[in-house]
């Protein structure tokens, strides 16, 4: 909802639900189901899930392979209402069309150290925008976003023309960046085995510290 001078005022506990970009193919990880990939002891969806728990209405699981494994982690599956592997602008669309919420926040399921006030900041963030992005300082995520559930229909049209691009089609609306420059390290995503080790070290370093 908005205040009186057109600031949307976002209740996270109410008014968002969190959709985890699980459907992809992960080819850069030799086409594993990426969610699933173990990473200390969890697996990766699982670290995601954790940074969302209890910060917002409801959350939801973009997948589109192994849906009964997903759907273990007792949350709502949604897999892409097109086949074929079409992309986060699928995943996305699909997710919009499932929630309740006026506000969706995205977030995909190959970061699983983002930031615990993630939500906080990205509704705080908004403004009197209709997408808020978020940015560690040096680049966009924009796949970690905060967007209105009624923007559906004109992501129908824009995959309907051939849109793929996420970028691209954020900056058909009004959004604005986020600033997470003071936890830059947060925003890391893993494509590789490698990337995964060398997080996993971290973590473990950490961890003893």
């Amino acid at each position: 909802m908005s205040d009186l001078a057109g600031r949307n005022v976002v209740n996270p506990l109410k008014d968002v639900t969190a959709l985890i970009l699980a459907g992809g193919q992960g080819r850069r990880m030799g086409g594993c189901d990426k969610g699933l990939e173990p990473l200390a002891g969890l697996p990766l969806v699982g670290h995601v899930q954790a940074c969302l728990r209890g910060r917002v209405a409801d959350l939801l699981i973009s997948a589109n392979r192994h849906l009964e494994d997903y759907r273990g982690r007792g949350v709502r599956v949604v897999p892409d209402l097109q086949e074929g592997y079409q992309g986060p602008l699928m995943g996305i669309y699909s997710g919009l069309r499932t929630a309740s919420t006026p506000w969706v926040l995205v977030v995909p399921c190959d970061t699983p150290v983002l930031p615990h006030d993630l939500v906080v900041r990205m509704a705080a963030g908004i403004g009197d925008h209709r997408i808020a992005v978020a940015h560690d300082g040096v680049r966009l995520h924009p796949v970690v976003l905060l967007l209105e559930r009624s923007l559906a229909d004109d992501l129908h049209a824009a995959l309907v023309m051939g849109e793929r691009k996420v970028g691209r089609w954020i900056e058909r609306h009004a959004w604005t960046p986020v600033d997470f420059s003071d936890c830059p390290e947060c925003f890391v995503n893993l494509n590789t085995e490698e990337e995964k080790r060398d997080l996993e070290s971290r973590l473990n370093r950490e961890e003893r510290a």
